[in-house]
């Protein structure tokens, strides 16, 4: 399953993030490595959430990412949440749906 770690960010996010940007992106790439985070970044203009996207078993991984990122412990995230992703289109879909011309 895909699941999407959703952060709301707060209004002065990029102003405050350079502080904790490379303790942020250390943990990310971490996450990458051993943890299904698949792609993660900032939306732009403006820049007022993140997504992060995750695959796994469990929406565990995503939730301890969050708790444990120091954009949410320094309060750049006003809220953030996890909501199941059902992928269905793409090479890597979870649940890959293809419609009768594509078969």
């Amino acid at each position: 399953m895909h699941y999407l770690l959703i952060y709301h960010l707060k209004p002065d996010y990029l102003e405050r993030r350079g502080q904790f940007r490379n303790e942020h992106l250390a943990l990310a790439w971490k996450a990458h490595e051993s943890s299904g985070l698949i792609l993660g970044g900032a939306l732009q203009e403006p820049a007022d959430k993140a997504y992060l996207l995750f695959e796994g078993d469990t929406p565990e991984a995503a939730e301890m990412f969050a708790k444990t990122d120091p954009y949410v412990k320094n309060g750049l995230v006003k809220k953030w949440e996890v909501r199941p992703w059902m992928t269905v289109v793409g090479n890597t879909a979870v649940s890959p749906v293809k419609p009768d011309a594509f078969l």
